[in-house]
């Protein structure tokens, strides 16, 4: 099964810019972070590995099947490529993927790993994630143990997702964030709320 061209020419442009944004943002330091689309169901498209994130242009972006392999490309896709495939896989209303590497981002990492998970509760930027309408409803960021073995992380998500727990995102330890959106704009969206909630969240931490 081939992919359409110009969805593809479309979605890398759309990639391009976001990533230019989130680097501008300082969300993607020293060519980390990597971000996806949902191109249709067999493909997606993705950030060649090793590019500056916040100087992307569209002959930075690949499309890989949903194994992971690259399409008609030589290039090299993101070591963690399955992590993205697993959420298209798994959540049918995710089009578009962001994993960044914020300061904040891997400072929470570090700080919640043992507890496995960032509780944010109380805050009115919650309605900034998609499904949420008030701040009393948590929300539940978990935190995974890195490892370079990817299937072994995907199995730990996917561990999460069997247990019918809502996830929105999570923090893998020492590393970042990854979260998503029906497109893009909303997957931006929910980067930048919880970079503003574990701001948040690591001030409290600093004043208690």
């Amino acid at each position: 099964m081939s992919h359409d061209s110009a969805r593809f020419a479309a979605c890398a442009s759309i990639i391009a810019a976001a990533g230019r944004r989130l680097g501008a943002q300082g969300l993607t330091p020293a060519t980390s972070s990597n971000f996806s689309m949902r191109l249709d169901p067999a493909h997606i498209a993705i950030t060649v590995s090793g590019r500056d994130k916040g100087a992307l242009s569209a002959d930075d972006v690949m499309v890989v099947d949903m194994h992971g392999r690259a399409v008609d490309s030589s290039a090299r896709p993101s070591a963690e490529t399955l992590l993205h495939t697993q959420i298209y896989a798994r959540l049918a209303d995710a089009g578009a993927v962001l994993h960044t590497h914020s300061r904040t981002q891997t400072v929470a990492s570090r700080l919640y790993s043992a507890a496995g998970v960032v509780r944010l509760d109380g805050y009115e930027l919650q309605k900034a994630i998609a499904g949420h309408t008030t701040h009393e409803q948590a929300i539940e960021l978990p935190v995974f143990p890195n490892t370079q073995d990817m299937p072994e992380l995907v199995t730990r998500v996917d561990t999460w997702i069997r247990a019918d727990k809502p996830l929105y995102g999570y923090l893998i330890e020492g590393h970042g964030l990854y979260t998503w959106g029906r497109d893009m704009a909303e997957a931006e969206r929910h980067v930048e709320a919880f970079e503003f909630l574990l701001g948040c969240e690591l001030d409290l931490r600093r004043l208690r």
